[in-house]
Formats: structure tokens, C-alpha cells, sequence
């Protein structure tokens, strides 16, 4: 059986592929307040806003190409099992490849009724104010916004608990729950973390910090199992 290795993403992994990320400017994402367009209040107070802000998204996206660092995630199958885990609303792991992925904060080409969000629709141009589900409720894109509860994260802590390898990219690890799932892992478990700016993590054992850009870290981290598992 092939050693179960487990990835968390966040957004530093997207960003090398152009999608920029909102951790860095102040809490600005595309020049947007989040609290504004990414909580079910800033919904029910500008609709329209936050409608044509994901709409910007989504085109985005679409425009986007997976890079370096997605592809070698995907390459790892080849010798692992893989299961990526990650913050991010983008396709980006899937184009690239891979075939276990779980999306803790929605997906950018899914919508769902405002009443309903267990029923998704695919959605690959824009939502619209007026635009309705069957049940007769708006449509709103399928993002899990700040102040709601994340429904994939008891799967993903199921996930984490049987790793034999974690991984977490591109992320500073502030935004829980999903930054609690390290603490989840074994203590004996070997842990890597690749990011530009390395997260404190108190209390954890075994962790191998690699400062660098997704993709040069993906580079040192397949240098660094190679040796281990080969």
C-alpha cells in the first residue's frame, strides 16, 4: 500500500498561478473589505456587490493555469496517496491532476439556493441578482463566507487522522477551523510546511519547514521524500 500523504493548501499555493490572496494586503482581497464580501451579513446588506465580486472570481479562475507546484502535488500519486485538502475555491488541483481533493471553503464553480447550500448547481458564467434556485430562493455562490460553519471539516479531520505524511502549503495557519486540523496528526507523523513566510506551530513535533514559493518547496519536499520512502 502506498504511504497516505496529506496536504493542506491555502492560498499561497494559487497564488503563483496569478490569483492573488487577501492575507497579505490588510485584510483587502482585490481591493474589497472580506467582511464586506465574504460573510453572510455583507450578503444580506449589498447583494449585488458580492454577487459581482465572485463573478470577478470566477472569471479569474477560469483564466487561470495550474502551475508547478499543483502538478507536483499530482505527481506524487504515482507513489503516494494522496489527499489534498485545501482552503482554496479554485480548481486549480484538479486541472493539475489530482484526484482526491476535498474543499473545505466551497468552489468557485458551484452555486447553491440561499436556503439550501447541501444542493449545488454548476456554474461557469455569471450569477445574477434575480437569478433562482428550484426551490425559488436566490442563487449565491457555493463559498463557505466567515461566520458560517464549515460542513466538509469533520471529513477532513477524519482524513487528517490517518495520515502517514502531512504536508501544509501556502498558508499562515490563522483561519480555523481548518487551521486546527495539524493538530490532529499524530505527534510521531512526519509534518513539512512550505511557505514563503513559515506559521508558528506550537507544540508540534516533527516538522521540517521549508521557506520558500509553493513551487520551489514542492522541489525540496520531492528531494526530501524521495530519500525517506525510496
Amino acid at each position: 500500500m502506498k504511504p497516505k500523504l496529506v496536504v493542506l493548501t491555502g492560498a499561497g499555493i494559487s497564488a503563483e498561478s496569478g490569483l492573488r490572496t487577501f492575507r497579505d494586503s490588510d485584510g483587502l482581497w482585490e481591493g474589497y473589505n472580506v467582511y464586506e464580501v465574504a460573510t453572510p451579513r455583507g450578503f444580506a446588506a449589498n447583494p449585488q456587490l458580492v454577487l459581482d465580486f465572485y463573478n470577478m472570481r470566477r472569471r479569474d479562475v477560469a483564466a487561470a493555469e495550474p502551475n508547478a507546484a499543483h502538478l507536483a502535488l499530482a505527481a506524487l500519486e504515482k507513489d503516494f496517496d494522496v489527499h489534498i485538502i485545501t482552503q482554496n475555491i479554485d480548481d486549480l488541483h484538479e486541472r493539475a491532476g489530482s484526484t482526491k481533493v476535498l474543499h473545505l471553503h466551497g468552489e468557485i464553480f458551484k452555486m447553491c439556493s440561499v436556503r439550501d447550500k447541501s444542493k449545488t448547481y454548476a456554474i461557469r458564467g455569471d450569477i445574477q441578482l434575480g437569478d433562482l434556485a428550484p426551490d425559488g430562493q436566490q442563487l449565491r455562490p457555493f463559498i463557505v463566507w466567515f461566520e458560517e460553519p464549515v460542513p466538509m471539516m469533520e471529513e477532513a479531520v477524519m482524513i487528517a487522522e490517518e495520515a502517514d505524511i502531512f504536508v501544509v502549503i501556502g498558508t499562515s495557519l490563522q483561519v480555523y477551523p481548518a487551521a486546527s486540523l495539524i493538530q490532529y496528526i499524530h505527534r510521531s507523523i512526519p509534518k513539512y510546511i512550505i511557505d514563503k513566510k513559515i506559521p508558528p506551530t506550537p507544540g508540534i513535533t516533527h516538522i521540517t519547514s521549508i521557506e520558500a514559493t509553493a513551487s520551489e518547496g514542492m522541489k525540496e519536499l520531492k528531494n526530501l521524500l524521495q530519500k525517506i520512502f525510496n
